[in-house]
């Protein structure tokens, strides 16, 4: 079974929003990436606070569009994905990104530990799957 293991916000202002929930919910900081995402932890989900989203710049804007404020995707960590690939297919998702280059950017030094795919469900909201999971301590 997946386990949900990573919840994703898109905001103007990554850092003002990850202090907002590291001082209301006590969360830890986890990562900051080069691109201003900050990736706070409760110990067992990962909450990723991203940039707005551009159809420009992004394949994966979402169903909410340009620069949406707000809960944009939803990821879970699987055992296997090329199985995880075949349920989704099955179940009518569609693919955003290749499984293409993934096993080698994994084995890469000093690679960041998760990696992705993205998916879309029902309504176009962003699924992430994920074998290898997302960060949920330091």
């Amino acid at each position: 079974m997946a386990k949900i293991r990573h919840i994703a916000l898109t905001t103007a202002n990554p850092s003002e929003v990850a202090e907002f929930y590291k001082a209301a919910f006590d969360m830890e900081e986890v990562r900051r990436s080069d691109n201003g995402a900050v990736f706070l932890s409760d110990g067992y989900i990962n909450l990723a606070i991203l940039n707005h989203k551009t159809a420009a710049k992004d394949a994966d804007v979402g169903p909410n569009g340009d620069n949406y404020n707000g809960i944009h995707h939803i990821g879970f960590k699987v055992d296997d994905l090329d199985d995880a690939c075949e349920k989704l297919d099955s179940a009518n998702g569609q693919s955003i990104t290749s499984r293409e280059g993934l096993d080698s950017m994994m084995a890469a030094p000093g690679a960041p530990r998760n990696f992705e795919m993205k998916w879309s469900g029902p309504d176009g909201v962003v699924i992430d799957i994920s074998h290898t999971g997302w960060v949920t301590s330091s």
